[in-house]
Parts: structure tokens; sequence; C-alpha cells
């Protein structure tokens, strides 16, 4: 859950299964769109008449749509001396340590959430109830690092 690449953060965490999932639904929806392009070509006695540039697009749609499942594969939670920094599907935010007022996992949801001031909060994607045992040591972590470096987490507004 470290990462050794970048020293600056003490934390980095992915999901585990979300990303898994996602790199075998991109590789089962390229290899689909594969297969669509090369069996419509032959036609048969239909009446469709596809050429090359027909094949190229299925093939061209079904890297859109695997890359757009692959975007899964993005979120990200950070944390270290100089903040919190939670990369989601398609954006990233960063906070400082003064701003964050903790991480709750509120019972049935599929992620926690990065409690701010003013009962404003950020989805944290990367961390997912159904990664199990890893969610609970990434949590741990968190809060450990939170105890470090958070002086001002609890204070109220």
């Amino acid at each position: 859950m470290t990462s050794a690449a970048d020293p600056r953060w003490d934390l980095e965490v992915r999901s585990r299964k979300m990303s898994r999932w996602a790199i075998v639904a991109a590789i089962v929806l390229m290899l689909g769109h594969i297969g669509a392009a090369l069996v419509l070509r032959a036609g048969g006695d239909t009446g469709v008449n596809l050429r090359v540039a027909d094949q190229i697009a299925i093939v061209c749609v079904g890297v859109v749509v695997s890359g757009s499942v692959l975007l899964l594969t993005r979120p990200r939670l950070r944390a270290g001396a100089s903040g919190v920094v939670v990369r989601n599907v398609l954006g990233e935010k960063a906070f400082g340590w003064d701003q964050v007022r903790g991480m709750t996992f509120p019972q049935g949801k599929p992620w926690p959430r990065l409690e701010l001031p003013q009962d404003e909060y950020v989805p944290v994607v990367a961390v997912q109830a159904r990664d199990g045992e890893h969610a609970v040591a990434a949590l741990a972590a968190f809060r450990e690092l939170e105890q470090r470096y958070g002086g001002g987490v609890g204070s109220a507004d």
C-alpha cells in the first residue's frame, strides 16, 4: 500500500478487485469488437455490404468502449505530510490536513468518504468494501497518518 516510487506519499491505495475486473472487461469488450468486425465482413445473404472501413470503425468503437472501462482503474488515494489527494474516475482533488475532518465508511455504501469542513465530503472510490481486508488495512493506515499529520482534525468550523 505504500508508495516506493514517490517518497512524498506515506500511503497510496488503489482498489484491487475493481481494477482487475475493469481490465478483464476491457479485454473481453475489445476481443468482442474485433470478433464482430471479422465476422460481419463475411456478410452472407443478408444484403448487408460491410467494407474494410466498417471493420475499422467497429474496432475503433471497441477501443473507445474498452478505454472508457479502463477509466475504472484510475481511482487512487494518496496521503502524506503534505496532505491527501483523492483521484476518482474523472478528477483529482488535493486537500491539506487542515481541511480533512476524517474518513468515514457509511454502512451499506461501496466506498468511504473523506469528510471535509461544513458537511462536505469527497467519495474515495479507491477504497472499496468488496476489497475486504485490503480496505480495512487502508482505512487503518489512513487513520494512523491522520493522527500523525492532521493537527486540525475534528475542529469545528
